[in-house]
């Protein structure tokens, strides 16, 4: 499903400059049609209470769920991929040391694309789980 020509090392060159770069995001695994990263928990995604702030893991999903929709078009088509929506459910509080995020697809069609974003702390406890609608539109 994904294009098995991009490494992870070829992702990880796509956050330079970024929000993602800023937070710390690191590409952890791409599997036949998922993408894993992790994220610190730390000064940079804290919010003031000491805990990950829920925008930082909306742009940890929104990284995954746009990197897995980009590596399901064919090279060259002329097409990209766009967030259209996102939303989050925040189920548990982290303080410190990492969250993975793990983006799977829940539908790829010709114009749009779902993925379920599922986060989870060291444990592997779910921390929080995010769908992300993106569009694919023409890059022209």
């Amino acid at each position: 499903m994904f294009n098995k020509n991009i490494t992870i090392e070829q992702i990880q060159q796509w956050n330079k400059n970024t929000i993602a770069n800023q937070l710390g995001i690191e590409y952890v695994e791409i599997g036949e049609d998922f993408i894993t990263a992790k994220m610190p928990v730390d000064h940079r995604t804290h919010q003031p209470f000491g805990l990950l702030h829920g925008g930082a893991s909306v742009v940890l999903a929104e990284t995954l769920g746009s990197v897995a929709s980009f590596l399901t078009l064919a090279p060259n088509s002329g097409q990209q991929a766009v967030g259209l929506e996102i939303n989050a459910n925040h189920i548990r509080g982290v303080k410190s040391g990492w969250v993975y995020g793990t983006a799977t697809p829940m539908h790829i069609g010709r114009s749009t694309q779902i993925w379920e974003i599922k986060i989870t702390n060291e444990e592997g406890k779910l921390v929080c789980v995010s769908r992300l609608t993106m569009a694919i539109i023409s890059a022209n």
